[in-house]
């Protein structure tokens, strides 16, 4: 299993570089914090799951510090944080991009 992420300015049609991503798994109803990461130049983290940890389905949450995005921009943004939760039931790869503007945000499971 891996997961990975990629952050897209939708109000400058260009990645996102330098925001902060967390990645936690729910284990028994706590938020365990997995891994830390900061998207490169590109918007992307290619790994979030350290290279040790074995494959385990269940309920993980990413949190991205877009206020701390926003304002290395010098623009003001309605979040703060964003969060998706989402639910890994197999050993497959789980790309999920976040689409991010001021005022607006979107994502999909990505490949």
């Amino acid at each position: 299993m891996s997961i990975s992420t990629h952050v897209l300015d939708t109000s400058i049609g260009r990645p996102a570089g330098a925001v902060a991503v967390r990645l936690q798994r729910n284990d028994g109803g706590a938020w365990i914090e997995i891994s830390r990461a900061v998207t490169n130049e590109e918007g992307r983290v290619t790994a979030l799951l350290p290279a040790k940890m074995t494959s385990w389905p269940g309920n993980y949450r990413l949190t991205f510090d877009i206020a701390a995005y926003f304002q290395r921009r010098a623009a003001e943004s309605f979040y703060r944080e964003v969060t998706i939760d989402f639910v890994i039931k197999d050993d497959a790869h789980y790309h999920v991009p976040l689409l991010v503007s001021p005022h607006g945000y979107t994502t999909y499971r990505g490949s």
